[in-house]
């Protein structure tokens, strides 16, 4: 279906819930009937059931999964505001009755998944797979006296220190296989003996049953949401995609404004290929209890063939002290939100054949055209789309 622009960045002001009130129960219950009631009506009967998945990218399901997927009644009442707002409808009614043929809002309902599409679910997903690693010091200020690329102010440096505050914290394993990083352990070899170097946790690193490998930082919000651009600033685009974050999580952006997407709350130590499988939104932690912080089911979407040992479960190590903050668990939902939205909308297999079609790789529609105008509109907004 070809990409409706009619709102592409309209929506910014609707999407300022800063000064509204919440719904009553009556209102919120009327609202969330006639919701469902429009989105519906553009869903084929199969799709309607949240928990099957779409074969095919359903915009309308998108909508529907978004609502389902915000993380408490606040955030689910500013969703049904935009809603409404979008398609020129009021959200509190004094009569009672319906809104008329929900057909008359069809451009209306596909342009606002449009905005959800374009403005938040494609960049997040297409524009970095992978937390960009620190490169070494001596790069670093090679870089630096060169005035060579430096997407961030203090970029390199704050990657750098996220990178050694995770490894302590997460005692230098992975939080999903706990197998401990490759060159920590040959340092401590080299310095106290193959049979002799201890973990984090004083045990025998030559013991342990876990394969050492390369370890990295991985955000938990992408970190391209905060990426500005030669003025130091954020794009329309950005702006954009942040309110609809904070429309997941009311207020939830202020952990991450500016330099805090890089602290450790907004990151996990993970192998490389966790690194990619979870930055594609394809692994997912869920909180186990109330009762055991810190401890999550963590799961997947992909095959088991893929990742036979999943689903697990993990509880996240903590620095000595809590000197250094512990993943932040709002942050978690909210990537588990995202992926749970993409996947069962089917937004995710769409937007990877966006890519395989801009590499070369997909096969066109009989009349000879793509989406790829949706990638290529990335760039222009401020996001940098990884192929």
């Amino acid at each position: 279906m070809p990409p409706l622009h009619r709102h592409q960045l309209s929506l910014e002001g609707i999407l300022d819930f800063s000064s509204t009130e919440g719904l009553s129960t009556i209102q919120r219950a009327d609202a969330k009937r006639r919701f469902y009631r429009i989105v519906n009506h553009f869903l084929p009967d199969s799709e309607i059931d949240s928990s099957a998945r779409s074969q095919t990218y359903s915009p309308p399901r998108l909508i529907s999964l978004t609502y389902q997927y915000a993380l408490s009644d606040e955030a689910r009442d500013n969703f049904l505001r935009a809603f409404f707002l979008s398609v020129d409808l009021p959200i509190v009614r004094d009569g009672t009755g319906d809104d008329g043929d929900p057909e008359a809002l069809r451009s209306s309902v596909f342009a606002f998944a449009d905005y959800l599409m374009d403005q938040f679910f494609l960049p997040l997903k297409a524009s970095i797979k992978k937390t960009p690693q620190p490169s070494p010091v001596f790069h670093s200020a090679i870089e630096k006296v060169q005035g060579g690329p430096r997407t961030f102010a203090g970029t390199p440096d704050r990657l750098s220190a996220l990178r050694g505050a995770c490894l302590i914290r997460d005692h230098h394993r992975c939080v999903i296989s706990h197998s401990f990083d490759s060159s920590e352990a040959q340092a401590r070899m080299d310095k106290a003996g193959e049979t002799n170097a201890l973990d984090d946790d004083g045990n025998l690193l030559y013991q342990d049953p876990n394969r050492p490998g390369p370890l990295e930082v991985a955000h938990i919000i992408p970190h391209s949401l905060m990426k500005v651009d030669a003025n130091h600033e954020l794009s329309p685009s950005k702006k954009a995609a942040l309110a609809i974050l904070n429309m997941f999580d009311t207020g939830v952006v202020h952990l991450i404004e500016a330099g805090d997407i890089d602290r450790p709350r907004n990151a996990l130590t993970l192998t490389r290929p966790f690194h990619v499988h979870f930055g594609e939104f394809k692994i997912f932690f869920e909180p186990v209890a109330d009762s055991q912080p810190h401890t999550y089911r963590i799961d997947s979407f992909l095959s088991r063939y893929i990742l036979p040992e999943f689903p697990l479960t993990r509880t996240l190590y903590l620095s000595e002290n809590r000197t250094i903050d512990p993943p932040s668990a709002r942050l978690l939902a909210l990537h588990r939100a995202i992926a749970h939205i993409i996947h069962f909308s089917a937004a995710a297999e769409y937007i990877d054949k966006l890519l395989r079609e801009m590499e070369g790789q997909g096969v066109c529609a009989a009349d000879g055209s793509t989406e790829i105008d949706r990638l290529l509109t990335l760039g222009l907004r401020g996001w940098s789309v990884s192929t």
